[in-house]
């Protein structure tokens, strides 16, 4: 699996990158796999308050459906609107074009308590 070591993982399958003051999230290359071919993506709506490590929104494939939990507290400030017509750009593309939605976090030190991408697969 691909997993990049400069991003940050939750064990609910999501990964994060700091950019600036925001956090881009999206699902792990582990997760799309173990989906399947994506057909839908239900990400939350901008300037939703999501908490960390509860369901924010829901991704289904032709297999099963999974809900994607926010990685960190904060308002969603934007959503990736082309996963809308594809959502394959998720089994293609997870950590590129395949992001789902940006956070503007509560507090940036959150991103410390996520999972290195070691530690990330150490728990696959």
């Amino acid at each position: 699996m691909n997993h990049p070591s400069e991003l940050k993982y939750a064990r609910t399958h999501e990964w994060i990158k700091v950019e600036g003051d925001l956090v881009v999230t999206g699902i792990s290359d582990h997760a799309q796999d173990a989906l399947g071919d994506l057909v839908y993506v239900e990400a939350p709506e901008v300037g939703q308050r999501v908490t960390a490590g509860e369901q924010a929104g829901v991704v289904e494939s032709v297999k099963t459906a999974s809900d994607i939990h926010a990685p960190v507290s904060g308002v969603v400030v934007e959503v990736n609107p082309d996963l809308e017509d594809d959502p394959d750009f998720i089994n293609d593309a997870p950590y590129g074009k395949g992001w789902i939605y940006k956070i503007n976090p509560d507090h940036l030190s959150d991103v410390d308590s996520l999972l290195s991408s070691t530690d990330y697969e150490a728990g696959l």
